[in-house]
């Protein structure tokens, strides 16, 4: 692939679901020029509750499946594929690949004054102790994942839900709190209007499209938008 075809090839972003579309909406934000590739895993959400083999095979098949659109970087835009399958991908595979759980982790710490931070997240991200160089308090939220894939998000019973899964995390004295989840933003709104204003909310989407845009200029493979037409978006 030759340096102009890079630069105007597609990102491949993927996610168990619907999820990482909040990913793909700071992309889409902090770097317009861009085209992306877009997969969601949809028939095997949600990924929380399975094993570290597992999503490894399912991530090595998605990026066999993103290389077919001749995608330029991959971004994988699910906490849980991040935390259990990232290195063991990186390692196999000859294009960058990005995950969210180091800049969300990085967020929180330089928005942490205590140095205590919460994280919510799936079972499977939760148990990978993925997320340190603060204290941190974690609490798995695995139906946060069903209820924003299956349209629940306005339901009262999601504030309920919240309620009984961070009513333990909002007695602490953290002060910042990682949404671990992409799907998680999409609770973002009811989240911060039960944990109040102490707590601030951390949402790794900005701070993955930022490490993406350096790592595309880095390898010369920023769109620079030179080509007289609009960014194509396949989902």
């Amino acid at each position: 692939m030759g340096v102009e075809s890079k630069k105007s090839a597609p990102i491949g972003v993927f996610d168990s679901g619907v999820g990482g579309l909040t990913v793909v909406r700071e992309i889409v934000r902090q770097l317009p020029n861009e085209n992306i590739v877009y997969f969601g895993d949809t028939a095997r959400v949600p990924y929380g509750s399975k094993s570290r083999q597992t999503i490894i095979r399912f991530s090595e098949q998605i990026i066999r499946f993103l290389k077919t659109k001749e995608v330029k970087a991959i971004v994988i835009a699910c906490n849980t594929a991040s935390a259990l399958a990232l290195d063991a991908v990186r390692d196999e595979y000859d294009i960058p690949i990005l995950g969210v759980v180091v800049p969300g982790a990085r967020a929180a710490v330089e928005a942490t004054v205590n140095k205590k931070v919460g994280v919510v997240g799936t079972d499977a991200t939760v148990q990978s102790g993925g997320y340190w160089a603060v204290e941190v308090i974690e609490k798995a939220c695995p139906l946060f994942v069903p209820l924003v894939d299956e349209g629940f998000k306005e339901h009262v019973v999601t504030r309920e839900i919240i309620e009984y899964y961070l009513e333990s995390m909002r007695a602490t004295d953290i002060d910042a709190m990682i949404l671990g989840c992409t799907h998680y933003p999409l609770l973002r709104s009811k989240i911060r209007a039960y944990l109040g204003d102490r707590i601030q909310i951390v949402n790794p989407a900005y701070e993955t499209a930022m490490d993406l845009r350096a790592l595309l200029k880095e390898q010369a493979m920023e769109n620079d938008g030179t080509e007289d037409r609009k960014s194509h978006y396949e989902f």
